[in-house]
């Protein structure tokens, strides 16, 4: 059995300057890139909506299919991803879930690797990171997100935290990278 690093949405949208942007949100892409080398399989989950979808109606226009907008963020050293993971890609599909990918089926994709114990991180913990940790315990999977390597919308104060705490409560190990 082995383990895998799941980096969840770290796109040009999501981070400062983005559409959607969660505050220091590229903050998290030196620790991730730190990581990589220490995970046998490396995966990545983008939005990838098209330019019109009914997610749309609760949020800004973000993460359009082959837009500037949608790509990985330039920092991230996006060469170690052996796995890309697509979702949210039709018009009434948010995908907030790594597992909710429409171009492959993540838990089948983790099954057939071996890997028993996913690390997760990426934006934003309290949306995508939280969905995606909270699928990934009920598919069976150990799990563990890592602190520094995530960052919140915060869209009410407290956001972060208590999406943390929903994490902790469902059996998600939190951990810093420095234990890794």
């Amino acid at each position: 059995m082995q383990r895998a690093l799941l980096i969840v949405d770290v796109q040009n949208d999501f981070c400062p300057g983005g559409a959607l942007a969660v505050p220091q949100g590229d903050q998290v892409v030196p620790v991730i890139n730190r990581l990589l080398d220490r995970f046998p399989l490396v995966l990545s989950s983008q939005d990838w909506h098209p330019a019109q979808s009914r997610h749309f109606e609760r949020w800004p226009v973000h993460c359009v299919q082959e837009s500037q907008g949608a790509a990985l963020h330039p920092d991230l050293q996006a060469d170690a991803i052996q796995v890309r993971l697509y979702k949210g890609t039709g018009q009434a599909d948010d995908g907030y879930s790594a597992f909710e990918a429409t171009n492959l089926d993540l838990a089948q994709t983790l099954h057939q690797a071996q890997v028993d114990h996913l690390y997760i991180v990426g934006l934003a913990t309290d949306y995508c990171v939280k969905a995606t940790a909270l699928d990934a315990i009920k598919a069976g999977f150990d799990t563990t997100v890592v602190l520094d390597a995530v960052a919140a919308v915060e869209l009410t104060p407290g956001d972060g935290i208590n999406a943390l705490q929903a994490m902790s409560n469902a059996g998600v190990r939190l951990t810093h990278s420095s234990a890794l």
